[in-house]
């Protein structure tokens, strides 16, 4: 990177916004860093210009964000939290205004990646295999056995639960807020960092989720697999994503054009990509020239397979005295 760039990261309480926040720092941009939390981990990483913010949901967030901006005057911005995805898109212009580049996603498209339901059926509607998604009033629709309730919009397995039997996830319906039920999938879980340029060519990083804790894969080992790969680009052409996303789903055994079955698709940086980056590619790199509107170097985005990444829990600061508001 030839020019020191500011680039202002929302949500770095979160895994993906703290792990894009330091990647960006080792290429060497200076990060502005915010959440709405003023607890978020991220706003203590050795160097960023940390900001507190106010939530995504809230009245006052699109003008807050715009003073944020005008006050720390970032280059670019880039958002890790589901919620902020559709604020982000009605502030493009706003935002370009104040010199501030964004790379996100047709509205429709932010809109079908952030409803699980909506994903769902538009997966099942392009012949794509997806687990057997349905509304609450539909659970008699799918079959009796393990079942995963979850939130339509959601981020990071916040309020997932896996439940034995229909009865069991009708009971959770009713404390999950705004509830999907699909058909488990059993098998190991793959996820896919991806970035598509803004001619639609994507690349995409494989990666096993070994361990998972609270949503979050601590270890992953990058793998190879065509199939795979054919089926990560399907998802992206049909929902017409573009910039750094990922894709989630299950390889299953066999051989058949059915055997790779998805589970969603974020238009967001992945929490795990450290381990995309660990196995060569280089990810952030490229999205940084992608927000400028450079060329992306798909051959840059290649990657070694059989490349294993731990995550682990780390003590940034202590302090004394009163909690910060």
């Amino acid at each position: 990177m030839t020019v020191m760039k500011r680039i202002l990261v929302t949500g770095v309480g979160g895994a993906p916004g703290c792990a894009l926040a330091r990647e960006l720092q080792r290429l060497g941009c200076t990060v502005v860093a915010a959440d709405a939390d003023p607890h978020a981990p991220g706003l203590l990483l050795p160097g960023v210009e940390p900001h507190v913010t106010v939530p995504a949901d809230g009245s006052g967030y699109r003008a807050a964000t715009l003073r944020l901006c005008d006050e720390a005057r970032p280059d670019a911005v880039v958002s890790t939290v589901e919620r902020e995805l559709t604020q982000f898109v009605a502030l493009r212009g706003p935002l370009a205004e104040r010199g501030a580049a964004t790379w996100l996603p047709e509205p429709g498209t932010v809109e079908l990646c952030g409803d699980k339901h909506r994903f769902a059926l538009a997966m099942a509607e392009h012949g794509i295999p997806t687990p057997r998604t349905v509304l609450p009033r539909g659970l008699d629709q799918v079959p009796n056995g393990p079942l995963v309730v979850k939130p339509r919009h959601g981020q990071g397995a916040q309020g997932v639960h896996v439940r034995r039997t229909r009865e069991r996830a009708r009971v959770l319906c009713g404390l999950v807020p705004g509830p999907i039920v699909q058909e488990r999938v059993a098998g190991r879980e793959f996820t896919a960092d991806c970035l598509v340029d803004r001619g639609g060519r994507a690349s995409a990083i494989l990666r096993y989720r070994l361990l998972v804790k609270g949503g979050l894969a601590v270890v992953s080992r990058t793998f190879s697999d065509p199939a795979v790969a054919a089926a990560v680009r399907a998802v992206l052409a049909t929902v017409g994503i573009t910039g750094a996303c990922c894709v989630q789903g299950f390889p299953l055994d066999g051989d058949g054009p059915d055997r790779v079955v998805v589970t969603e698709a974020n238009a967001r940086v992945d929490g795990g990509f450290p381990a995309s980056v660990a196995a060569g590619a280089d990810d952030v790199g490229q999205l940084v020239r992608g927000l400028f509107h450079q060329d992306i170097d798909h051959a840059r985005l290649t990657y070694r397979p059989d490349v294993t990444l731990t995550k682990y829990y780390e003590t940034l600061a202590t302090s004394e005295g009163t909690a910060p508001r």
